[in-house]
């Protein structure tokens, strides 16, 4: 069976340009406050297709430090309280080691203060996040301390709902 890369565009924008199932509504700590934008879910046969469009994330002059930051769902279910303190661990309904965490997603690479971010994942389905929360930490995952990856403080938070 020969590849189509344009079929497999269409079906694609196709998918992302539908209503999705979930959604994220993401504003910065009062320390960020220019953090804004969306988290959406679209559920799809093979699993979750994650569109994440922030503006306003932190920039860096310096060489070699383009800012990258760590993105995850975490158990919580509001983005209230000190620093964000209501939206608790990872997600991590099977108790895996740091990075396996249902929660635990690609890191979003700032471009000029934007990051724009869709990938798949197969690690929890919409409705299993629907309530949770998803957050931005300042620093990158470094996908090996345990228990979150020493990732920093929480910059951004968004509650997802349907």
């Amino acid at each position: 069976m020969q590849y189509n890369a344009s079929r497999e565009l269409r079906r694609f924008v196709n998918i992302i340009s539908q209503k999705p199932q979930a959604m994220a509504v993401v504003s910065g700590s009062n320390e960020y406050p220019d953090i804004k934008g969306k988290v959406l879910f679209f559920q799809i046969e093979h699993g979750v297709i994650v569109l994440a469009d922030i503006s306003g994330l932190p920039t860096s002059d310096a060489e070699c430090k383009s800012p990258i930051f760590a993105f995850h769902i975490h158990e919580g279910d509001s983005c209230t309280g000190n620093a964000f303190a209501q939206t608790l661990s990872h997600y991590n309904p099977g108790n895996c080691p740091h990075p396996y965490h249902a929660g635990d997603m690609p890191p979003l690479f700032g471009n000029n203060g934007y990051a724009f971010e869709v990938f798949l994942t197969d690690r929890f389905t919409v409705n299993e996040i629907i309530g949770r929360t998803v957050v931005i930490h300042v620093e990158p995952d470094d996908f090996t301390t345990q228990p979150s990856g020493n990732a920093g403080a929480k910059i951004a938070c968004g509650e997802i709902f349907s």
